[in-house]
């Protein structure tokens, strides 16, 4: 097989949760081990750092690996799902990974597929280990699937894990209360293995004591030793202002979202431990790696400018409860005259929770994605009518961005959101733009 029909069969022939979402799901390590262990386990030839979390654990896994970049060192950066190409999850320094490699490990591993009968979460992680082992990385940072004690990224050892935030996701397998959710993050606690938590509620957080205790890891709470002071967009960044102690610092990220102050407080309280633990990342190394964590790393879909006017195009990632509550959160702090959401979601999420949150001001173009998965844009509509919501429906994506971009008048906002691939078939080369007068220059003084 060449690569595109190789990444055709593991589409198609394996079972892939984002397409057809629980059926995939294995809940066991038991093939994940075994793979492997035939590959000589190359998870334990690489230091890592591990990362989960409900919301989150995909900026901060971003922002640590453009870090470590940026140091020189040279860094493997694992994260699920991909936005546009099956590489983009299996990253060294930011290029990524091969065809070839691809091509050649699928090749290598028929027996074991035929055999284990995996899924395609348990063979991209196993995957991802060959290549960092193959091209023996300094470090990799490894983002958690879904959960972490059952998660196939589990099988590594870790200099560190962090675990950002927990919400309200994945119900089905995680559990219904966020101590339980919490416990399942927790799993990837290891033995004598520091660990960092982002965020917490106060239920969440004596989960998280009690699992280090059982395990003698290390735990600081980020939110504890560092505090958000101030808050600024100065384009085409985002200023933050934190206090540590009597020490204050000042920050500018590329990533531009009001929900990244958790997810900095706790790359930052990393880099302090790994600064104590042979690593050398200096203060200069952090401040200009958050400054291009996007343009280092080549993380998409977080509060994502597409366009910057005419109108102002926007689209986040953002799927569940918690993520869609910091999207309306910052649609607050954010000018525009009318607001258009091209909306979808897949069908096993809290689909009520979200659309209870989400602005009745605003005009709706509710569409889905071209996977099994997807919740059909005539159903979402009819679940978003007792909430206010009004609009259209539009079983293509791309005929649902150009209706939204067709209805706008200066000043609006194009907001597109909840899914992963709603973002992913957005083209934005193909829209067909209005004339419209350049938006009002900035005031001057006299």
């Amino acid at each position: 097989m060449n690569y595109s029909e190789t990444v055709a069969y593991l589409y198609t022939q394996l079972p892939m949760f984002t397409r057809v979402g629980g059926a995939a799901y294995k809940g066991s390590l038991e093939n994940t081990i075994a793979m492997c262990n035939a590959l000589g386990n190359p998870q334990h030839q690489f230091k890592s750092i591990h990362v989960a979390g409900t919301n989150g654990k995909g900026s901060t896994s971003h922002m640590l690996a453009a870090i470590f970049q940026t140091a020189g060192y040279k860094t493997g950066l694992y994260t699920s799902p991909h936005l546009y190409d099956f590489r983009e999850r299996i990253k060294i320094d930011g290029a990524l990974c091969q065809e070839s490699f691809v091509v050649d490990f699928v090749a290598q591993i028929q027996p074991l597929i035929i055999s284990l009968q995996p899924s395609f979460f348990e063979i991209t992680v196993a995957m991802a280990f060959a290549y960092f082992a193959a091209h023996k990385v300094d470090i990799a940072v490894i983002e958690v699937g879904m959960g972490g004690r059952l998660d196939s990224t589990n099988v590594i050892l870790p200099q560190l894990c962090i675990i950002t935030n927990i919400g309200y996701d994945h119900m089905q397998f995680l559990g219904n209360t966020l101590p339980l959710i919490a416990a399942e993050k927790a799993g990837i606690i290891k033995p004598k293995t520091p660990v960092i938590i982002s965020e917490y509620l106060p239920e969440t957080r004596l989960v998280f004591e009690q699992v280090a205790a059982q395990n003698q890891a290390p735990i600081v709470f980020a939110s504890d030793e560092w505090q958000m002071v101030n808050h600024q967009y100065v384009p085409p960044y985002a200023q933050w202002q934190i206090k540590k102690g009597n020490q204050f610092l000042e920050y500018h990220l590329d990533l531009l979202g009001l929900y990244q102050a958790h997810n900095l407080i706790g790359v930052l309280a990393a880099v302090t431990f790994l600064n104590q633990n042979g690593w050398h990342l200096s203060a200069q190394t952090v401040t200009t790696a958050l400054q291009q964590v996007k343009k280092t790393t080549g993380l998409c879909g977080r509060w994502d400018v597409l366009r910057a006017h005419s109108p102002l195009i926007i689209a986040d990632v953002g799927h569940n409860e918690a993520g869609i509550a910091q999207i309306v959160y910052q649609l607050k702090h954010t000018p525009y005259k009318r607001l258009h959401v091209v909306l979808g979601m897949v069908k096993d999420k809290a689909i009520d929770k979200v659309l209870a949150l989400l602005p009745q001001a605003a005009v709706y173009y509710f569409t889905q994605a071209a996977i099994p998965r997807a919740l059909p844009a005539t159903e979402l509509q009819e679940q978003a009518m007792p909430y206010g919501l009004k609009g259209h429906h539009y079983t293509i994506v791309q005929h649902a961005v150009q209706a939204a971009v067709d209805n706008t008048e200066q000043g609006d906002l194009v907001l597109i959101c909840g899914s992963f691939f709603i973002v992913a078939e957005v083209d934005l080369a193909a829209i067909q733009f209005k004339d419209v007068a350049n938006p009002l220059p900035a005031a001057q003084s006299k």
